[in-house]
């Protein structure tokens, strides 16, 4: 049944939408296998009877909400206060800001959407490169599902029955690296180019503003993982607080969200959540018949015989979802392979709290590598570009990331440090 695998990665380039692709593969392995064909809709119902997934579409419903709400550009002032005097001033912001986001939305879609309809037009105003523009923007937009909370960490979690609060935690130190990495790479952009940031430093009380301003914004993340950290809440009850919070800011405090307003947001949520449930669905069946057949067993031992050790089989397994993920979105990507390579790299000693951490990072990286970039698309529409036209700037950006990807791959102790700490 082995062969069930290279069949997906053809309707996969036939251009057959993901959910249909792993629909018809599974039915092709049911009825090779002569199995009752109730089995799909009991794996469906197994695959998504999981009060965990509740957390996925509150927390989208969340990120929309907190974005139309006023609260992304308060969080954009308050990073101008901090950075904005930098060479390359508006782009740390935008890093800057994106990670505040990250903090807010867990979805790196969101990220890119609401930092890049502000700040893009800014910095093009202001003489930055379209295409670097767009694809510092996209770039950033990655740690939005790295800082918790994490909408990829919570689907990893419930496959996997790990901590969804161990791997929140772990997200955060790799979330930082990527934001200074970008940060550093922009800095070295602004000095060649002559990026400037503004004249004078932000005062103290401009500062003290910002942060005042953006302070309840600010502390839905804090409310969010605090909560879940400390037992107060489980994921999918903080899902229901953030969206509570949400639409107290965005109605009552903010004022820049109507009560017209919910009906459209409510609308796009539940046509995402469908898309991501029916990708899970048809995933969990898919897997349930290779691991039948002991495919994955049979890879890890196949790979384990090639006597890779702990270092080459970790590179490996990043050279398969970098490659996996230019093409197949996150959330596909995560839910197929993962029954795949989790006992392998546990066969080696990862802990399936760091795994849930690298194969998030990795995966988040093909949201901006061509064809299936889904934040370049966001970008690009944003500044009126073409893919095309960024790659030049783009690939530097990708290049930094892919490295930082390494370090969380080969540093355990960065990634479970935070985690060690609250076990």
């Amino acid at each position: 049944m082995i062969w069930l695998i290279p069949l997906l990665f053809v309707f996969f380039m036939m251009g057959v939408p993901i959910t249909f692709s792993l629909g018809v593969a599974s039915l092709v392995g049911l009825l090779l296998m002569d199995v009752p064909l109730i089995v799909i809709a009991q794996r469906l119902w197994t695959a998504l009877d999981t009060f965990t997934l509740v957390a996925v579409p509150l927390y989208i419903l969340a990120g929309d909400l907190m974005s139309r709400g006023g609260i992304s550009r308060r969080l954009v002032d308050f990073a101008q206060a901090l950075v904005g005097h930098f060479t390359s001033g508006l782009a740390m912001v935008a890093v800057v800001a994106c990670m505040f986001f990250a903090a807010v939305s867990g979805s790196a879609v969101a990220d890119a959407a609401a930092i890049g309809g502000i700040l893009i037009p800014i910095m093009i105003a202001n003489r930055y490169h379209p295409p670097f523009t767009a694809s510092l923007v996209a770039a950033a937009g990655t740690i939005g599902p790295i800082i918790p909370p994490s909408i990829p960490m919570v689907v990893y979690g419930s496959m996997t029955n790990t901590s969804i609060a161990m791997l929140f935690a772990g997200g955060f130190l790799p979330g930082v690296l990527m934001g200074g990495s970008l940060m550093a790479y922009s800095y070295y952009v602004g000095k060649k180019r002559g990026y400037k940031g503004r004249e004078e430093r932000a005062t103290l009380a401009e500062i003290v503003r910002g942060f005042m301003n953006a302070l309840l914004a600010l502390l839905m993340p804090m409310i969010i993982i605090g909560g879940i950290i400390s037992g107060i809440f489980t994921p999918t009850e903080s899902g229901v607080v953030a969206v509570v919070y949400a639409i107290a800011l965005g109605l009552f405090v903010y004022r820049e969200l109507a009560w017209r307003d919910l009906p459209r947001i409510f609308y796009e949520t539940g046509l995402l959540t469908g898309k991501i449930l029916f990708i899970l669905g048809t995933a969990s069946i898919f897997s349930w018949i290779l691991t039948v057949q002991g495919i994955p067993q049979q890879v890890a031992a196949s790979l384990t015989d090639l006597r890779l050790g702990w270092f080459g089989t970790l590179l490996v397994i990043n050279l398969i979802l970098l490659v996996v993920g230019t093409f197949i979105d996150t959330i596909s990507a995560l839910v197929i392979f993962t029954p795949f390579l989790l006992p392998l790299a546990t066969s080696v000693g990862v802990d399936p709290i760091h795994f849930g951490i690298i194969i998030s990072v990795n995966l988040t990286i093909g949201m901006i590598t061509p064809p299936v970039g889904v934040c370049l698309f966001v970008t690009t529409a944003i500044a009126k570009l073409t893919i095309r036209e960024m790659m030049r700037d783009l690939t530097p950006m990708m290049v930094v990331l892919t490295a930082v990807l390494a370090i969380t791959t080969y540093w355990a102790g960065m990634v479970m440090f935070i985690p060690n700490l609250l076990k």
